[in-house]
């Protein structure tokens, strides 16, 4: 099996600092795989309300994560301060991806790379929609 490959976000749109929690480790005493995902969200709804939006209104849409793809790259460990760099690609007619970079600013280590395919989404009607110009103009800005 082929290893993916996600590259960094460039340039950055967003960046923030989180540090890893106890409830964020496995088994294995380090940063759990579902965890890398929730500090992914926290970055993008940091990084949604800077623009006064949410995922639930998204400059008039609500979003979705349609995919997600994650390369581990080094352990994290409880207290280690993640900085998650975001970028923004492959912006569509009613998608586009998200790419980020977690690492750790004491050693300067990549935690992992990655990258999710975002929806607009209309949760009235349950139905993909056309992405409006509002977040249009916000994704095309970076």
């Amino acid at each position: 099996m082929a290893r993916i490959s996600i590259p960094l976000p460039s340039p950055v749109a967003y960046r923030t600092t989180l540090s890893v929690q106890i409830g964020d480790l496995n088994y294995g005493n380090h940063l759990a795989n579902d965890a890398v995902l929730r500090l992914c969200h926290e970055c993008r709804v940091r990084w949604l309300a800077q623009h006064a939006f949410t995922e639930l209104d998204a400059g008039g849409t609500g979003l979705i994560m349609a995919d997600a793809a994650v390369q581990y790259l080094a352990q994290a460990r409880h207290g280690d301060v993640i900085e998650i760099e975001m970028g923004v690609a492959d912006v569509g007619r009613s998608s586009f991806t998200l790419v980020y970079h977690l690492h750790r600013p004491a050693d300067n280590q990549t935690i992992a790379k990655v990258g999710t395919g975002m929806v607009c989404f209309d949760y009235a009607t349950q139905k993909v929609g056309r992405m409006p110009q509002a977040l249009r103009e916000v994704l095309e800005a970076v």
